[in-house]
């Protein structure tokens, strides 16, 4: 499993930040997640434990689609989204430090599908007098690591991917 976490203070109340995060979602989400080119509910009525929603996401200009559910629905508290047809699951987590909340967001995704497993780079010839980078090249060469076994630089980049998706959703939490 691949998971990655971010937080942040927001100088607003609980009420209105759970509300803009898990009420309003629908609404809301692509404003937060510039990958979501779109969201459809297939649910009706307010966003409850069960309801559904399909979106299209463009990540790194691969395309994907998926259908998700509300799988939590704790007032003020926190709410989870998990992937019905994509092993995924969002969470939101609300802490009540009024006059401000503390919002922990974290994302599981329980496989890696093909697509998005890293590719091999080729090896490439070095141009004549050698290249300081033909050791990158090698086939074999030592891959960091980190503390769960995943690739450094792969976890690194869900993370950073993570942060900057978050610091989009406090802005606008922000402004609710």
């Amino acid at each position: 499993m691949i998971a990655a976490k971010a937080d942040v203070l927001i100088f607003q109340k609980v009420e209105p930040v759970y509300r803009f995060v898990a009420l309003e979602f629908v609404a809301n989400y692509p404003r937060w997640s510039a990958e979501v080119v779109d969201l459809q509910p297939l649910s009706t009525g307010p966003v409850r434990l069960g309801y559904q929603a399909r979106q299209v996401r463009v990540d790194q200009g691969q395309k994907t689609e998926s259908t998700f559910e509300v799988a939590e629905l704790e007032p003020l508290r926190r709410v989870s989204f998990q992937g019905i047809t994509a092993p995924y699951r969002s969470l939101y987590e609300f802490e009540n430090l009024s006059p401000s909340t503390h919002l922990t967001f974290t994302f599981e995704l329980e496989r890696l599908e093909p697509r998005m497993r890293p590719v091999p780079q080729p090896f490439v010839h070095p141009p004549a007098g050698g290249s300081r980078r033909q050791g990158d090249l090698l086939p074999g060469r030592p891959v960091r690591r980190d503390r769960s076994g995943q690739d450094a630089a792969r976890t690194g980049e869900v993370a950073a991917r993570t942060r900057t998706a978050d610091a989009r959703l406090m802005a606008e939490s922000a402004g609710a």
